[in-house]
């Protein structure tokens, strides 16, 4: 590009821009899910605020599409787009510990790991995650659903105020004073309102917990003895239920080896007197296979899946929430989960309740709140060739469950074919977030996301 609008951006702008053409474009256009192959026209790789603030303006004055990245990891690929803007936050990615107040300030293109790592120098952690590549603006939209849910609350609960780029290119703190309806909407109501570009939330003492994974042989005792453990077990008790293939790893043993399992993984964050129990607590859910229960940093556990899944693979993930495992329910998982084709795929089932459940429903945009369990039927593969059996696997089984479950799901699981479920996903609150939507952004600017269009 070589347009007067173009040359203008250009000159405003600290970090690098990149067309197709430059060195290094193909690197800067890829996302984490490889089936988007997308090719933007521009790709400006923010450096601070005032970068963003002129590729807001840029996009909107050019008519141009705009997607907005922060770590990149959004499975329906909305970090990316063809033939429009990428605002690309990834160097926008420092973390701001004050310890004495225990609060922390990240910018909009830290991932989960950033945030762990500086936070945990100071004995601090802040609620969200499981996987340490995550971008924290993404997974702080949605909801922020990790570790420590029960005892924390979500990533939005610990929220305390935040920096938004909005459409007409204004900058604005946002808070439970100032604007608190955009506060009120950012909160579960994803990247519809703005860009984020830096989140301040509360920090816990959370230094180490005792976590691992305890793989089961698949029966239906197990799933029902894992709901009453996260419905009256101790809040510092968090765990995440998945029915996967079991990885070859040493603590499982060898005929073990690729064959379907159910799997709690725990994350324990209470006193380390009490780890013992804990171990004993959750083999008692069913029939062991394999268990590697430890106590750890707490950013360590955040890093389980990284070595699994790494950037480059093939994703198609849809949501799923629920109330509860009925007889009807486990009947079909049990049919489902064992059909899951890849080591990297199977359905992950988190618990939302405990510290989740003392939040208002209407105090936050997040749309399941009232819920017990959010699940991600979640299809991952290596090769193109295998699209279509694996996409099948999950629609199938989402099809499945959906006659017991809630409408929707949880935002960040939610498939790009999806958008049609999103007033229903949000009920009450969808026609309020349309409204905030034609506050801050009338002309639908930031629609490159599970869209809720201005009312």
């Amino acid at each position: 590009m070589t347009t007067p609008a173009f040359e203008a951006l250009a000159a405003q702008l600290r970090g690098p821009i990149i067309q197709p053409g430059d060195e290094g474009y193909d690197s800067a256009r890829v996302v984490y899910n490889a089936m988007h192959d997308r090719k933007p026209a521009v790709v400006v790789r923010a450096q601070d605020t005032g970068d963003v603030v002129a590729a807001v303006n840029y996009a909107r004055e050019q008519g141009l599409l705009l997607a907005i990245r922060g770590g990149g990891h959004s499975v329906p690929g909305f970090g990316t787009c063809d033939d429009g803007v990428v605002i690309d936050l990834g160097g926008m990615n420092s973390v701001f510990v004050d310890s004495a107040r225990k609060t922390v300030r990240a910018q909009g293109g830290c991932t989960l790991g950033d945030l762990d790592h500086a936070t945990h120098a100071y004995g601090l952690a802040v609620p969200g995650g499981v996987v340490s590549t995550t971008g924290l603006a993404g997974l702080t939209l949605g909801g922020g659903m990790g570790h420590l849910s029960r005892s924390r609350g979500l990533s939005i609960d610990n929220l305390q105020s935040a920096e938004v780029v909005t459409a007409d290119g204004n900058v604005l703190t946002c808070d439970a004073n100032n604007h608190p309806e955009l506060f009120w909407a950012i909160r579960g109501g994803g990247g519809n309102f703005g860009v984020v570009t830096s989140f301040e939330f509360a920090g816990h003492d959370v230094r180490t917990v005792f976590a691992g994974p305890t793989f089961f042989k698949v029966d239906g005792d197990v799933m029902r003895n894992y709901e009453t453990l996260i419905t009256t077990g101790p809040e510092e008790l968090n765990a995440l239920f998945a029915i996967v293939i079991a990885p070859p790893v040493p603590f499982v043993p060898e005929d073990w080896h690729k064959q379907h399992v159910m799997v709690a993984l725990t994350c324990w964050s209470g006193s380390e007197d009490e780890d013992d129990s804990i171990a004993k607590t959750v083999s008692e859910l069913g029939e062991v296979v394999g268990q590697a229960l430890r106590r750890m940093p707490y950013p360590q556990v955040n890093t389980f899946f990284d070595e699994l899944l790494p950037p480059g693979l093939r994703h198609y993930w849809k949501a799923n929430t629920s109330l509860g495992f009925t007889d009807e329910v486990i009947a079909e998982h049990l049919k489902h989960g064992p059909r899951v084709l890849t080591l990297e795929s199977g359905i992950f089932i988190f618990p939302i309740n405990g510290a989740c459940h003392r939040v208002g429903t209407d105090d936050t945009a997040f749309a399941n709140r009232h819920i017990k369990l959010s699940a991600v039927i979640a299809g991952t593969w290596h090769d193109a060739g295998d699209d279509a059996a694996n996409i099948a696997w999950v629609k199938d089984y989402y099809e499945a469950l959906k006659p017991w479950s809630e409408v929707g799901g949880y935002v960040n699981f939610m498939a790009v074919d999806e958008q049609d479920l999103l007033d229903r996903n949000y009920v009450a609150k969808f026609q309020r977030l349309q409204e905030i939507k034609a506050t801050y952004d009338p002309g639908n600017l930031f629609r490159v996301n599970q869209n809720i269009a201005p009312m």
